[in-house]
């Protein structure tokens, strides 16, 4: 199954946009799971409702939002194009696209994963002199290891085959912002097209399920060792 340089080039943009869309979303991701799992504050409730809108929203109601906030009329997209930061039909503009859309995957299984860490250990941490950070450093973020692997694992596949949100907010402009997806929409537009569309949605699915399996692979051995040293 032979690839050409276009679709080449949009298998490999998807990777980067996947992988940078992870980047950022992990750091927030395992903070947010923190304070859905731990914390009891006023607004949680809505804030739940906001990290998870992404799952319920159509997609291209979600591009057009991030177009309203960061495209270059947009609330931030003005003063950000006024510091040389631009995100509208740009392969950065993807990744932000499907971070959003990813987001909640992350978030959710970071969250349950912290959710089922008996909290005697952090209070045992606790009673040994740590203070809350570090507890979270060396005993729950440890111990959700399994779970943030799932996340990520989750995140980049749902990063991978992001469509609706991506193509309302960045378009599909080949080389810069066509991935695998819009690259299949494209190709299925096409009389000629069923075969380019035909290999790239054989080679997502592929490293999807590649994807998945290691996912589950590592977090069971990390489950493992997590049990083995406790």
């Amino acid at each position: 199954m032979g690839f050409s340089e276009e679709e080449w080039t949009a298998i490999r943009l998807s990777i980067e946009v996947a992988a940078l869309a992870v980047t950022i979303s992990l750091p927030f991701g395992i903070l947010v799971a923190y304070l859905l799992a731990r914390g009891q504050f006023y607004g949680k409730a809505v804030l739940n409702a906001i990290i998870f809108m992404p799952l319920i929203l159509p997609p291209v109601v979600t591009g057009y939002l991030l177009l309203m906030m960061f495209g270059r009329k947009g609330l931030l997209g003005g003063f950000l194009e006024s510091i040389g930061i631009v995100f509208s039909f740009r392969w950065t503009g993807a990744a932000i696209a499907a971070a959003v859309m990813g987001f909640p995957l992350l978030v959710q299984a970071i969250q349950l994963s912290m959710e089922a860490i008996d909290q005697r250990l952090e209070s045992a941490a606790g009673t040994l002199g740590a203070n809350k950070l570090m507890v979270f450093l060396t005993v729950t973020l440890p111990l959700s290891l399994p779970g943030i692997i799932a996340g990520v694992v989750l995140c980049f596949a749902r990063s991978l085959g992001e469509f609706g949100a991506t193509i309302t907010f960045v378009s599909a402009i080949p080389g810069e912002t066509q991935t695998l997806a819009s690259a299949i929409h494209a190709a299925l537009q096409d009389p000629d097209g069923e075969p380019m569309a035909y290999r790239l949605t054989v080679f997502s699915v592929l490293i999807s399920l590649a994807a998945i399996v290691l996912a589950g692979a590592v977090s069971r051995y990390a489950a493992r060792r997590l049990g083995a040293s406790s």
